[in-house]
């Protein structure tokens, strides 16, 4: 897994070049990259949501396309219209701006219910359908989406079945007094997003998605990972938990985050760091716990401390002998 270590070691850095004191936020998106999963970073304005799906976007060298989602926006503005063809007498596709490698989804929240859900198909199943045919995206098909906090006027919130679309969802904070002051004067004579250049192609990138989806999972981590997502739906504090798709998305991403990490197999440390991003935009807190100011995250936390952590045997399968002399040591820091 040394290739993708330092594949992804030097997309961090390049981004990390633009987006000042959010490493970890930078590594979460590398793992949506390599699960081709979709991330929607949610915070309020001004605070790099944007600059941060640029930049990601300009160090790849995949197609890209930015949707500006306003309340005005219309579903054909976002996945294209049939037009007829007087020369031909048919009607002939032209693709909307969905069409690409990699998406921006500015603002998704601004936008109507009505044309949020217009990305729902694209986003799960890799293609859009327009007047009964149905177009596939291309490969591969990655939406980063920003958003600003459905308490503030002129948002509409995202129903379930968009948020749980997501792979991960992350929110990147106000920077700390030092990191303020290196924006400032890293935009002294230009915004250092113009200087970026590309580090990575396409075919890296499909590469290291394949390396990270031979990374292999322990069947006790499988069934703790199950626990987990098990515990959401049964927390006394929540309305709905999460579903299937949010014990897949932490199966892959603890993946991606291992492989990331230069090992070929998952430790429990790795779901552990998962958790929080990948299954936190899933669960409905109940109207009573909101009134308490309880939120999701707090719920995975609680979730992962009353779970025991499997760390007393060696994980199976293509380790054989190694893991079994390796043990869970690593994993002690985090049990």
């Amino acid at each position: 897994m040394e290739s993708v270590q330092s594949l992804t070691h030097r997309m961090i850095e390049n981004v990390e070049r633009v987006i000042v004191g959010k490493r970890r936020e930078v590594q979460f998106v590398m793992v949506a990259l390599l699960c081709r999963g979709h991330v929607l970073v949610e915070d309020v304005p001004g605070v790099g949501k944007t600059v941060l799906a640029k930049a990601i976007a300009r160090s790849v060298g995949c197609t890209f396309k930015r949707i500006q989602f306003t309340p005005d926006l219309l579903p054909s503005d976002v996945t294209g219209v049939s037009v007829f063809n007087q020369k031909t007498g048919e009607f002939e596709y032209r693709p909307g701006p969905v069409v690409a490698q990699i998406v921006l989804a500015d603002e998704i929240n601004r936008a109507t219910p009505k044309t949020q859900s217009s990305l729902l198909e694209a986003m799960e199943e890799a293609q859009v359908t327009v007047d009964g045919v149905s177009y596939a995206l291309p490969d591969p098909f990655i939406v980063l989406a920003t958003e600003n906090p459905i308490e503030y006027e002129g948002t509409f919130p995202l129903p379930e079945a968009q948020l749980d679309r997501f792979l991960i969802r992350l929110s990147l904070g106000y920077p700390t007094h030092q990191g303020e002051v290196d924006i400032l004067q890293r935009q002294h004579t230009m915004h250092p997003l113009e200087r970026l250049e590309q580090v990575l192609s396409v075919e890296d990138l499909i590469n290291a998605q394949k390396l990270a989806r031979e990374v292999h999972v322990d069947d006790s981590l499988i069934e703790y990972i199950v626990s987990i997502t098990e515990a959401t739906r049964e927390h006394d504090d929540v309305y709905l938990g999460a579903g299937p798709r949010g014990s897949l998305s932490l199966y892959n991403t603890s993946r991606a985050w291992a492989a990331m990490n230069g090992r070929d197999y998952v430790i429990p440390d790795d779901i552990k760091d998962l958790a929080e991003p990948a299954l936190s935009h899933r669960i409905i807190v109940s109207p009573s716990a909101r009134m308490k100011n309880v939120d999701s995250r707090i719920i995975v936390r609680e979730t992962l401390a009353s779970i025991p952590v499997p760390g007393g045997q060696a994980p199976s399968g293509p380790d054989g002998a190694r893991g079994q002399a390796r043990g869970w040591r690593e994993v002690g820091r985090g049990s």
